[in-house]
């Protein structure tokens, strides 16, 4: 950022724009700069990388945060975040930050979460980004903790030069400011959740399944994203949208490209 220069932040959910969420990200960083918002006007959790198609998309602007522009989408949270450049800013924001997500977004959620497939669209279209979530489902959380967590992050992603395709997933634990030990830059943790789905019948005797699961960390490194969040640490994961596996690669092109 050039000294002086107010950046423009882009901020987006997927939780809906009218989440306690997205109002205590706004509130952690709107006397950084100039902040409009575009968020989905309903809940769009697990919606991953998913785009509108065959349907049209409607824009409302709304007054949900007092002196913040903003407004809410029919879509998904990638649609917000292409709109929003299109539609309305007509132009790349300096930043784009998603969240704050009710719920962890760490290990393989990275590949379900709406709220960081918003991120790493934003990074598609050369825009760096960051995805936050607090780890509490709860809709009366505590977001003290991670209204700062928030604000210690983007002021160092606005002093730092990144890369136009830079995207962080950052997860903060649900505890009080005063526990909270600091900032991990780690790296995503093999774990994921064993799924079920429970069967069941409706009240006119049809089946239909209900899909549950247990987190299961198959990753025992203390370099994880899994182990910095359970000892206390905010930690802070760089994704990528490449999901080219170079060293496989590699192998592949040794021995069937003779």
């Amino acid at each position: 950022m050039k000294k002086n220069k107010q950046p423009t932040i882009l901020i987006t959910n997927d939780d809906g724009i009218g989440a306690p969420g997205i109002k205590n990200l706004v509130e952690a960083v709107k006397d950084i700069g100039k902040i409009v918002v575009v968020a989905p006007d309903k809940p769009q959790s697990g919606m991953g990388h998913a785009i509108t198609i065959g349907e049209p998309l409607r824009l409302h602007k709304t007054h949900h945060f007092e002196g913040v522009e903003s407004y809410s989408c029919s879509g998904t949270p990638v649609d917000c975040v292409k709109l929003a450049v299109d539609k309305i800013l007509h132009r790349k924001p300096d930043l784009c930050l998603s969240g704050i997500n009710h719920g962890a977004n760490h290990s393989i959620n990275v590949i379900y979460s709406g709220t960081m497939s918003a991120a790493v669209e934003a990074a598609i279209e050369d825009i760096p980004s960051a995805g936050f979530s607090l780890l509490d489902y709860n809709i009366e959380a505590d977001f003290s903790g991670a209204r700062h967590f928030v604000r210690l992050i983007v002021e160092k992603m606005l002093k730092t030069p990144l890369g136009k395709h830079s995207v962080l997933n950052v997860n903060i634990p649900a505890k009080p400011l005063e526990l909270l030990k600091g900032i991990k830059v780690c790296r995503q943790a093999y774990a994921k959740y064993e799924e079920n789905y429970l069967q069941r019948n409706d009240p006119h005797g049809r089946q239909y399944y209900w899909l549950t699961g247990e987190f299961q960390n198959f990753d025992k490194g203390k370099d994880t994203d899994v182990w910095a969040l359970a000892h206390n640490y905010v930690s802070v994961v760089p994704v990528q949208y490449d999901l080219t596996h170079y060293t496989y690669m590699k192998q592949l092109q040794a021995k069937w490209e003779k």
